[in-house]
Order: structure tokens, then C-alpha cells, then sequence
């Protein structure tokens, strides 16, 4: 009787994981392309079952201080936090291309991270990465790369996109190994192809797969 109550009280004391496995998508995105491909990774870490996103943007650099920047945005999804990161299972970044590599403002985002790298908060969670850009060589494949670097230094374990998925192969627009993407070429509006859309979505589930069984 004795055992039996003391096993009771274990099982009360042990903690309690949420059902949800909940994906993380943080982005910059100036013309509205990169923001459309990670509400295409969205829908395909929410076509997982028992997965969610959490979308969440990063505020622009300014050099300026005499107009300071609102803490929540006028519109679209709130600004990531260093809890969105800690309360994550995956985290999948977004930024255009700038020169070959990540936009600054993300760039800045993650270089305020050492607090969590220190804990080692992001360590052995999936991660992935997704970029625009204006031409077809505009510096794609170095810029995914480039934002792996602090997830490897994180220790988080990279997601790409394997050649089993078709759309990689027979894309004429985005979509590369290292992750998705979207070709512009000087369009006003965001339009995704129907391989970059697909890929996006496929990158999104692969996060959200590995991070259920991760956490599973």
C-alpha cells in the first residue's frame, strides 16, 4: 500500500509535455517573397500530425535612434523572442539573399542568441532555412549556408531536401538540396511556382516529422 502511494506521487511529480510539437518559422522579408514561402513552410509542418507553427518575423535594422521602433509590429506576425526559441522544437529561418548571404537584420537577430547558446537551449532540435532572391544567380545556395552556420554552432541538427523529391529535380526556378527557395525576377507581387510552393511545404514537414520523433 505503502509502494503504491509512494508510485502515485511519482507519476504526479513527473512533468507534463504539451501534445503539440510546435515548429518555429522565423523570417525577414522586405517585398513579400520570403514571407510567402514560410507561410508555404507553415502548411507543411501544420500537415503533420500533432504539429503546429509558430510564424514570427524580426524588426528591421535601423541606424537611426531618433525614431525607435515599435515593439510589436503594425502588421503581420509578432517579432520573435528569445522564449519563442527556448519554447520551440524546431526552428526553420527565412531571410532574401544580400549579397550572398543572410539579410541583416536576421543576421542580427541570431547574434543576440549567446544566452542560448551558452545553455545549450537549442541543441539537438531540427532546424532548416529558406531564402529569396532576385535572379536565378543571385547568390542562393551560399546565403542557405550561411544561415546553417549558427544552427551548427547551436547544435542543432540541419534538415534539407533530398532528390527524392521530385520537384527538386524539374524545378526551373527555386527550390535547391539545402532548402527552399523563390526566384523573383523583378516581380512586384510574390509568386511562388507550383515546385517552390511544394518544396517549401515538403522542407516544413520534414522539421516537423523530425521534431515529433525528437521529442517522441
Amino acid at each position: 500500500m505503502r509502494r503504491t502511494a509512494t508510485l502515485s506521487a511519482t507519476r504526479r511529480s513527473l512533468p507534463e509535455f504539451p501534445s503539440v510539437t510546435e515548429v518555429l518559422v522565423v523570417f525577414y522579408s522586405r517585398k513579400g517573397s520570403t514571407a510567402e514561402l514560410a507561410r508555404q513552410i507553415c502548411r507543411g509542418i501544420e500537415s503533420v500530425s500533432g504539429a503546429r507553427a509558430r510564424l514570427r518575423t524580426v524588426p528591421p535594422v535601423v541606424t537611426s535612434i531618433d525614431e525607435p521602433q515599435p515593439a510589436i509590429p503594425s502588421e503581420g506576425p509578432p517579432y520573435a523572442t528569445h522564449d519563442d526559441l527556448r519554447e520551440c522544437d524546431g526552428l526553420v529561418l527565412g531571410s532574401p539573399t544580400r549579397f550572398g548571404n543572410m539579410a541583416a537584420p536576421l543576421k542580427h537577430f541570431l547574434d543576440g542568441t549567446s544566452s542560448l547558446w551558452v545553455s545549450g537551449t537549442l541543441a539537438n532540435k531540427p532546424a532548416a532555412v529558406f531564402t529569396s532572391t532576385q535572379t536565378m544567380h543571385g547568390g542562393q545556395e551560399s546565403t542557405l549556408l550561411s544561415m546553417m552556420l549558427p544552427l551548427i554552432h547551436h547544435g542543432m541538427v540541419i534538415v534539407g531536401l533530398p532528390y527524392t523529391e521530385a520537384a527538386l529535380t524539374h524545378t526551373t526556378s527555386g527550390g535547391s538540396p539545402y532548402g527552399a527557395s523563390h526566384v523573383a525576377l523583378g516581380e512586384t507581387q510574390p509568386r511562388l511556382s507550383d515546385d517552390e510552393k511544394v518544396l517549401a511545404q515538403r522542407l516544413g514537414r520534414r522539421v516537423a516529422e523530425l521534431a515529433v520523433k525528437l521529442r517522441s
